[in-house]
């Protein structure tokens, strides 16, 4: 059974954040200010850390910012507070999410199962074969290298994970959308455009022509896919 720690001093919510975790097969603690969320969080196996902003003490961002050095596991943030700039800062600080209160309980039991899921995809080690090669394009997955007729192609960390989900999934159409999702995250800054971005930088580094389609064809009113 996953087990989840719940950082609220706003004893209510913490109630129903259990009762609706629970009931999705979670095993929670509870811990109501930050010092003590702490200390529970190093003390304890947790697979998932749910975290207020606003506590009484160490704030949540403080807590946020200490767990990420200390421990590798998921963490979602919660606050009352809206702006911008709350958010930028709690995903800056190493927070996997980020929701605004009042929210929908359902909403995060979703986020807290996709979280872990995708922290345990991350974190299982892969029995597949160690680098995939297509057409004189290729990928060393153990050291995130790719080579394109044996020279390095440097990449920036999201453009190797899309140009790897491609490869991996060769001659299949992904919208923007599903793109975006699964290489930057249901909730992360931005919006698909940036998935049109990467994709063209993708090509002005592995395409002989960046306006032809060797490798990722344009399929008009569809997405994107890797030729094979």
């Amino acid at each position: 059974m996953e087990r989840i720690l719940i950082i609220e001093d706003d004893k209510s919510i913490a109630e129903l954040e259990r009762d609706y975790l629970s009931i999705s097969g979670f095993e929670c603690d509870i811990a109501e200010t930050g010092n003590i969320g702490l200390s529970m969080a190093l003390a304890n196996e947790y697979s998932l850390v749910i975290i207020d902003v606003m506590l009484p003490g160490r704030d949540g961002f403080s807590v946020c910012a200490e767990l990420r050095k200390q421990k590798d596991l998921a963490i979602i943030l919660l606050s009352a507070r809206k702006e911008d700039i709350d958010k930028i800062t709690g995903l800056g600080l190493g927070a996997d999410d980020y929701m605004t209160k009042p929210f929908s309980p359902s909403e995060l039991v979703a986020r807290v199962k996709a979280h872990i899921k995708r922290h345990k995809d991350l974190t299982t080690p892969k029995t597949e074969e160690p680098t995939i090669e297509i057409n004189g394009l290729k990928i060393d997955k153990n050291a995130r290298r790719v080579f394109l007729n044996d020279g390095e192609v440097i990449m920036p960390a999201k453009e190797y994970d899309l140009l790897l989900f491609l490869m991996e999934n060769p001659n299949r159409v992904f919208s923007k959308d599903i793109l975006f999702d699964r290489i930057w995250g249901m909730d992360a800054m931005g919006d698909v455009s940036t998935v049109t971005v990467h994709i063209q930088r993708l090509r002005n580094k592995i395409e002989y022509d960046s306006s032809s389609t060797q490798y990722i064809e344009t399929v008009w009113g569809a997405g994107y896919r890797f030729r094979c």
